[in-house]
């Protein structure tokens, strides 16, 4: 059984993943950006996940939680669900995180980052991103984060690193009349954290519903991912090992 850490998994497709591991015997470590927000999952807790907290709005905040996970123990994956659709905080939640998180926990062997169908409306432009001044659209940002996953997967040949998108399913941000399946929603999540089949083992895909699908153009761009990493690493003061 794998242990897996999930961000943002106090509602929505992060509550679904963790709920669907840990009843299928994994050892959960659930997110939630505040202590009182951790109550929202007393019930995987009392089932045995374990609990850590951090806002992902704030860096230092950010940074506390990668060193909690390494406190619990190794992880064997981590799961980048947590994401916001509006606000100041898109670009330090969707991006920014990520990248700290992913640069400061202990290397898993999996890493999946939550993209979206939007990112092929994203701009592949990073002018003014790190004086904190530029306007990111939620687009913008998943194509950084799909970006993200694809130049890990390049630079870690031994971790198995890749995008899904989950669609348009019915959670909070969704909606209620969001039109696709909730299940598809984290099915694919849970299938590249935990599976031993041939296709769950690959590395550097954009994934919706278990199919790998053709992604932004600039995602797979080893200039723009390289424009990102370096931007990311002034913004952040760390660099992927």
């Amino acid at each position: 059984m794998a242990r897996i850490f999930i961000t943002g998994s106090t509602d929505g497709l992060g509550r679904s993943i963790a709920q669907s591991l840990l009843g299928d015997g994994h050892q959960v470590v659930v997110h939630a950006r505040s202590d009182a927000r951790l109550t929202a999952v007393q019930d995987l807790l009392d089932h045995g996940a374990e609990g850590v907290v951090g806002d992902l709005s704030d860096a230092g905040q950010t940074r506390d939680l990668a060193d909690k996970v390494n406190r619990v123990g190794p992880v064997d994956a981590v799961v980048h669900n947590a994401g916001v659709l509006h606000g100041p905080h898109i670009f330090q939640v969707n991006v920014v995180a990520p990248f700290l998180l992913t640069a400061l926990i202990h290397r898993p062997r999996r890493l999946i980052y939550l993209s979206s169908g939007m990112h092929r409306g994203g701009h592949a432009r990073l002018d003014g991103l790190d004086g904190g001044t530029a306007q990111v659209t939620y687009s913008d940002s998943k194509l950084h984060v799909s970006a993200l996953a694809a130049a890990v997967a390049r630079l870690w040949p031994d971790a198995l690193s890749n995008a899904v998108d989950p669609g348009w399913v019915p959670t909070k941000m969704g909606g209620p009349g969001a039109p696709d399946d909730l299940r598809l929603g984290h099915l694919t999540q849970e299938w590249l954290a935990t599976s031993n089949d041939p296709q769950a083992l690959t590395s550097g895909g954009y994934w919706f519903h278990q199919q790998r699908h053709k992604a932004h153009h600039a995602v797979h761009d080893e200039r723009f991912q390289n424009e990102l990493l370096d931007l990311l690493a002034r913004v952040t003061g760390e660099r992927l090992s």
